[in-house]
């Protein structure tokens, strides 16, 4: 069997859920199981609900709800058919409700609490399940819905929680494997689980493709598939550089790495229970079924290239601490790092000298409670707008010239840390955040200004470029 997981482009309106509608006719004989996200920007919108409710505008909030349910009904009713359509109608109303009471109490109480933000997000994913599920149905397809907040189990740390494996596999297991056996699709939806108190979770933004991953290794399926708007795991964003051109296979320590430190095409955490069970993931376009998309396996053929994409992330602060206390000391590190830990922030690139340390985050939420305690070990100093920059390769550690070839490409542009030598595949260095689209056009013309055709697919504006040469 196999799962399909398919992203909110890939159910934003009637139109996408009709492809996605052919595209599992098509896998049928590989019994599909079925994740989804929620619809296009569902998730944004139903938080903004929450934040005008916690800003007393309780009306606003409940309009703008008003409005994104409507979006559902209306998509339901053209999609499925009476008198099931009435059905789907109801269950949409009572979720819908739930979220509007949820609106409720943050207005009484005047925050966002992350319970609340749960409760509240997790909505968009729970109403497309609804309509895909009803709209497979219609297509002749038999689809049946399942919460997957009864399967997924979760502790309790709101918007970001972990999952209990040990319980969700057995649960996922023994509910789902009946039921594909009788040639059943379940439909379930991403990024959400479930405390053992009953209370809804969420496994953190873009946590769909973790779900579909769960899904994937509990059910031991031969292959889980990544449903998006693009080709594939493509060179870098091609909103930044238009030639970028598709990987055709990548390994899944590449794949983590790349996802890890900024590209968007999968969630950090996806590839960890695909790798255990060593399942592949295949990265496809919903939009463009009959390409091959990428595959991201345990090892990648042997490529002639250096670098296999560059990724990047916006948005980082640098944390600069400086004390003479580390001057020959032991243990300055673990007390630091300590305080990171007590405020749940991780902490993504660390560089060290005699006196010093400078490390980055991208999860600043409890920045202003950890600044104080680490002002205690030393002089503090704040870095914000800055942007972290990943090279990944297979063996980049080993391979010398490499890195000259990666600063004299950006030699106009200030490195303020390089990470170098920690990991055997990836480069990643700091610039500044006006600086970053810039610092990765100029290397991906170093290092794709020729491409290996068996490791890479150009894109077709890069072809026709060529043709028209």
């Amino acid at each position: 069997m196999i799962v399909m997981k398919f992203g909110g482009t890939s159910v934003e309106d009637a139109a996408a859920i009709r492809r996605l509608i052919d595209i599992t006719r098509q896998e049928l004989s590989r019994q599909p199981a079925i994740v989804v996200s929620a619809m296009g920007r569902t998730t944004n919108d139903l938080l903004s609900c929450a934040n005008l409710a916690a800003e007393g505008k309780l009306v606003d909030a409940v309009k703008q709800l008003a409005t994104i349910a409507r979006h559902h009904v209306l998509v339901a009713r053209e999609l499925s058919t009476s008198p099931e359509s009435e059905s789907v109608e109801v269950q949409l109303n009572e979720l819908f409700s739930s979220c509007s009471e949820a609106l409720n109490e943050i207005a009484q109480i005047g925050e966002v609490q992350a319970r609340l933000s749960d409760a509240i997000s997790s909505t968009g994913e729970l109403a497309s399940s609804v309509v895909v599920a009803a709209a497979l149905r219609a297509g002749g397809i038999p689809a049946i819905w399942i919460d997957i907040r009864r399967l997924i189990r979760t502790d309790d740390n709101f918007t970001l929680a972990c999952v209990d494996f040990e319980t969700s596999n057995h649960r996922l297991s023994e509910s789902l494997s009946p039921l594909i056996a009788e040639h059943n699709i379940p439909v379930l939806q991403g990024f959400i689980g479930s405390t053992n108190n009953g209370a809804t979770t969420t496994i953190g933004r873009g946590g769909s493709d973790y779900s579909a991953a769960i899904v994937g290794a509990a059910l031991d399926a031969e292959e889980i598939e990544i449903w998006t708007d693009v080709d594939g795991i493509l060179t870098t964003d091609p909103r930044v550089v238009e030639t970028a051109a598709k990987v055709r296979a990548i390994s899944f320590a590449e794949a983590a790495e790349l996802a890890y430190f900024g590209a968007k095409v999968l969630h950090p955490s996806t590839l960890l229970p695909a790798m255990k069970k060593d399942i592949p993931v295949c990265v496809r376009n919903s939009r463009k079924p009959d390409r091959k998309g990428t595959m991201v396996v345990r090892e990648a053929p042997p490529s002639r290239s250096l670098v296999k994409a560059i990724a990047f992330k916006r948005g980082i602060t640098v944390v600069n601490v400086s004390s003479d206390r580390m001057l020959m000391a032991y243990g300055f590190l673990a007390s630091l790092f300590e305080i990171f830990a007590r405020h749940r922030t991780a902490v993504d690139m660390v560089s060290t000298s005699e006196v010093s340390v400078s490390i980055t985050l991208d999860d600043t939420r409890n920045l202003e409670e950890i600044i104080p305690e680490i002002e205690k070990l030393g002089e503090v100093s704040v870095e914000r707008d800055q942007a972290m920059v990943s090279l990944v390769g297979e063996g980049l550690k080993f391979i010398p010239g490499v890195a000259a070839r990666i600063f004299s490409s950006i030699d106009k542009i200030n490195v303020s840390m390089i990470s170098h030598g920690a990991s055997a595949i990836n480069v990643s260095f700091i610039v500044a955040g006006e600086k970053v689209e810039e610092a990765v056009r100029s290397l991906h013309a170093e290092f794709f200004d020729e491409i290996d055709p068996e490791t890479f697919e150009a894109p077709a504006v890069a072809a026709a470029n060529q043709v028209l040469a």
